[in-house]
């Protein structure tokens, strides 16, 4: 019996008009259950019993991007980290945020970000995409708690 995710997977390999073979229902299973974009390696971890090699992993990831399912999300550390494209247009992706703490990226699908209405300078912009950086809620509570304790302290001392 196959699972949500898996059947999932094959439908939109099938409306792709794409053959349905294990390393990309594999590689869109685990993009599916991601909630945010991956690196090749984050993905072939999360293929579970099946193993597939680093070429036909990004092989696949190519062929996937090439008929537009997935998309390069960002380069984040030299490697590029991948999602479904079903969030994005063509033309703009939707913002993404990586906290400088815990490194940790999320999707701000919410989130609208303006679109460039013009060329600038001669540069022709075929794809917008918005990476914005700083503390996540988690980490910017314990930075909070850590600066209250670190005040507290300070008066004792005094």
């Amino acid at each position: 019996m196959s699972s949500d995710s898996e059947s999932q997977a094959r439908q939109i390999l099938k409306s792709a008009k794409l053959y349905r073979t294990a390393g990309r229902v594999a590689v869109l299973k685990a993009l599916l259950k991601a909630k945010r974009p991956l690196s090749q390696y984050q993905i072939a971890g999360g293929l579970g019993k099946r193993r597939f090699d680093k070429v036909t992993i990004y092989r696949t990831l190519e062929s996937l991007v090439g008929v537009g399912l997935v998309h390069k999300a960002f380069v984040k550390g030299r490697a590029w980290h991948f999602e479904l494209a079903h969030n994005c247009s063509e033309s703009q992706c939707h913002p993404h945020f990586t906290c400088t703490n815990c490194g940790r990226t999320h999707c701000l699908i919410e989130m609208s970000i303006p679109k460039v209405k013009r060329q600038h300078k001669g540069f022709l912009i075929h794809r917008q995409q918005t990476r914005l950086e700083g503390l996540c809620p988690a980490c910017a509570q314990k930075e909070r708690e850590s600066q209250r304790a670190q005040g507290r302290r300070t008066w004792r001392i005094a």
